[in-house]
C-alpha cells in the first residue's frame, strides 16, 4: 500500500475521534474489548454501526465490530448516507485510498466499477467519485475496521443520498453480485433517532430495531413517513440487507443499544446509536 499517493485526506481525524495512532488504537481496542457478545452462531456477513463521533457512539460501535474481530476478508463495503447536499444519487471516492491515523485503505477500484455498471444498467445511473468530500458517516467506521480485522483488505465505499426503495434494492444487488466473488464483509453505518428526548427516543429506536432484527428492509425504509421511527442511514441499511439476504444471510442479532445521553447525562435531546450484526445461521 506504499505506493498509493492519491490519497483522502482525513477531515474527522484529530475531532471526531484521536488525531494520533496510539490514542486511536487505544481507545478502539477499548471500545470492542468492552463488548459483551451473545453466542454468533454462524457466518458473519455484515455489520450496523452507528457514526457519531467515537466518545458518544464508539461504547456502542464496539459491539458491531467485535462481532467481526479476527476475520480475514479480502473486500469490505462500507455503506453510508451523503449528509452533504451533492446532487448525485449514489456517491463513492474519485481517491485511491481512505487515509486515517492508522494507515491507508486502498479502494478496490475494479469492485467499484462493477457495482458502477451494475447500477447503471437497473437504474440508468451509477457511482459518482466526489474528491475531497467532508462526509463522516463512512469514514468514522474504518479505524474500527483497521482494529478488529486480521491482515489487510481492500475497501468498496459506497454513500447514498437517495434512499428510495428503488435505488438502494438496486444497490444491494450490485453490491451482492460483486461481493460473492470473494471473501466479504459488509458494514452498514447508521444512527438512529435524532434529537428526542431519551423516552421518546428509545420508543422510536425500539421499532426501528424490531424492524432491523426482523429482517425488514421494508419496513426499514418506511418507517420514517410512517413517523415510527428515524435512521439518517436507513437506505444504508436496507441495501445491506437486500445484500446480505442475497448472500446467505437469514438472521439479524441487535448486540447493544445507547444513547448520547447515556454519555453526556443530557436526556432532553439525544441521539441513538445501535448495532448489529447479519449472519448465516449453521443448519
Amino acid at each position: 500500500m506504499s505506493e498509493l499517493t492519491d490519497l483522502r485526506p482525513s477531515p474527522i481525524a484529530g475531532q471526531w475521534y484521536p488525531g494520533s495512532a496510539g490514542l486511536l488504537s487505544s481507545s478502539v481496542d477499548g471500545y470492542i474489548d468492552a463488548a459483551k457478545l451473545p453466542a454468533i452462531e454462524g457466518k458473519v456477513i455484515a455489520l450496523v454501526a452507528p457514526h457519531a463521533g467515537h466518545i458518544y457512539s464508539g461504547p456502542v460501535a464496539g459491539y458491531a465490530f467485535a462481532a467481526a474481530r479476527g476475520l480475514s476478508p479480502e473486500l469490505v463495503a462500507v455503506v453510508s448516507p451523503m449528509h452533504q447536499p451533492y446532487a448525485q444519487p449514489l456517491l463513492t471516492s474519485g481517491h485511491d485510498a481512505y487515509q486515517t491515523p492508522l494507515g491507508c485503505l486502498p479502494i478496490d477500484q475494479q469492485a467499484v466499477s462493477k457495482v458502477d455498471e451494475l447500477l447503471k444498467v437497473e437504474l440508468g445511473f451509477g457511482l459518482s467519485p466526489v474528491r475531497d468530500d467532508s462526509e463522516h458517516s463512512l469514514e468514522i467506521e474504518l479505524p474500527f475496521l483497521q482494529r478488529a480485522l486480521d491482515g489487510e483488505f481492500r475497501l468498496l465505499p459506497v454513500m447514498a443520498r437517495d434512499q428510495s426503495r428503488r435505488v438502494t434494492h438496486a444497490l444491494g444487488r450490485a453490491l451482492a453480485h460483486t461481493l460473492a466473488e470473494q471473501d466479504s464483509l459488509i458494514v452498514a453505518s447508521t444512527d438512529l433517532s435524532h434529537f428526542y428526548s431519551q423516552g421518546t427516543a428509545r420508543e422510536l429506536d425500539g421499532e426501528m430495531l424490531r424492524l432491523l432484527e426482523n429482517f425488514d428492509p421494508e419496513g426499514f425504509l418506511q418507517a420514517e413517513e410512517k413517523g415510527v421511527g428515524f435512521a439518517c442511514g436507513r437506505g444504508a441499511v436496507a441495501a445491506v440487507l437486500w445484500a446480505a439476504k442475497e448472500l446467505g444471510a437469514n438472521q439479524v442479532k441487535i448486540l447493544h443499544y445507547a444513547t448520547s445521553g447515556d454519555v453526556s447525562g443530557d436526556y432532553h435531546r439525544v441521539v441513538g446509536y445501535g448495532a448489529a450484526v447479519i449472519y448465516r445461521s449453521k443448519p
